[in-house]
């Protein structure tokens, strides 16, 4: 019994990783999931640093968003459909009329319709 004990130990040590397999796996998560080291993908050769292309379009631009259900999404879309428009050119009128509403200047569509003759 004590041989097969040993013989176990000894595989065991043959097929531990080498101090370089070591520093490849990665440390264990903490929190939910498993606490086992999971092993780092093989090392391969660097990735090119690529820079972010940004369309010409939205320079000057920033994009203001928010989450709806995708019920709202589709009935902006269908909106948008049936004027023969963008979703974007909808967001401009609901905008200017908010701004009209609490006693701002309908500024959305001027600004966006110059922004785009430049």
């Amino acid at each position: 019994m004590a041989n097969a004990l040993q013989a176990v130990l000894n595989r065991a040590i043959q097929q531990a990783p080498k101090a370089e397999e070591k520093a490849a796996v990665t440390p264990p998560r903490r929190g939910r999931g498993s606490r086992s080291p999971v092993a780092a993908p093989e090392a391969e050769a660097p990735t090119p640093v690529v820079e972010k292309v940004r369309r010409p379009g939205r320079t000057g631009t920033r994009l203001i968003g928010g989450h709806f259900p995708p019920e709202v999404a589709r009935q902006l879309r269908m909106l948008a459909a049936e004027d023969d428009t963008t979703v974007q050119a909808l967001l401009e009128e609901a905008i200017d009329l908010l701004f009209v509403k609490k006693g701002k200047a309908a500024i959305a569509a001027r600004l966006s319709d110059e922004h785009q003759a430049r």
